[in-house]
């Protein structure tokens, strides 16, 4: 039998969730995400990549340190010479396994900035209000209340392989998520300090922090309801060269 189904409809209709109900994800839930996600092709099936699955206590304990830190350093960064100094020391600054939060290539800064404009002013958050700004970023910290979080580790000897294919298998991951209903968030920010995630998991050394992903219920926050600009398959698309003419 036949099933019609829109693929490309759905797809289209998956968003980023970046606020989430405390409504627990069962554990066979999470489990048949995984296994949806591990069907995605990978390099000689090497599957390159690990995850940590954050939940409960743990999950609590990560958010708990990654805002304190955030807050550390926000505090430091407004404050004088040692203030800085001492956030330094105390090992707040962040030292994420790649470097994510260096300046866009400047050819790609302008849609960056762009979403950033949009999501701000969805939420009513103008671009001088610094503190509504912070407090919006500083949500990603606890991962915008989902329940779960999802760190996905890349074996470090197999680069840029292992991130293509560690992408590979978010993607399986977050449609399989938006098939049953629920949210996800894609999150650099959750590798800031991979420190923190490595106290609560036993992760083989070579392999990298590369992002995490939030995972849970959406609620029906206007945050939700953004809707992020998708450029159009011409933008990314190359010109052939012309064939050099006969002489």
């Amino acid at each position: 039998m036949t099933v019609e189904f829109d693929i490309s409809a759905f797809l289209a209709s998956r968003r980023s969730t970046r606020d989430f109900a405390p409504t627990p994800v069962p554990p066979e839930i999470i489990e048949a995400l995984l296994t949806d996600a591990m069907t995605a092709p990978s390099w000689s099936n090497t599957r390159p990549y690990m995850v940590a699955v954050a939940t409960g206590d743990t999950r609590d304990r990560i958010a708990a340190e990654f805002t304190r830190r955030w807050d550390e350093g926000s505090a430091a960064l407004r404050g004088p010479w040692w203030r800085k100094a001492l956030f330094a020391l105390r090992g707040g600054l962040p030292r994420s396994d790649y470097q994510i939060l260096r300046r866009y290539p400047t050819d790609l800064q302008a849609r960056s900035h762009k979403i950033g404009r949009d999501m701000y002013a969805h939420l009513g958050i103008d671009r001088t209000d610094r503190a509504g700004r912070d407090a919006q970023w500083r949500r990603n910290f606890d991962f915008f209340g989902a329940p779960v979080e999802i760190f996905v580790f890349v074996h470090g000897g197999l680069e840029p392989f292992s991130a293509s294919d560690a992408g590979l298998f978010m993607q399986n991951l977050m449609i399989s998520a938006h098939a049953r209903g629920l949210g996800t968030c894609a999150q650099g920010a959750a590798a800031v300090w991979p420190d923190v995630v490595r106290a609560e998991f036993d992760i083989p050394a070579h392999y990298k922090l590369l992002c995490g992903i939030a995972l849970g219920h959406p609620t029906d926050a206007p945050i939700n309801s953004f809707e992020a600009e998708r450029i159009s398959v011409a933008e990314i698309s190359v010109t052939a060269r012309t064939s050099p003419q006969s002489a």
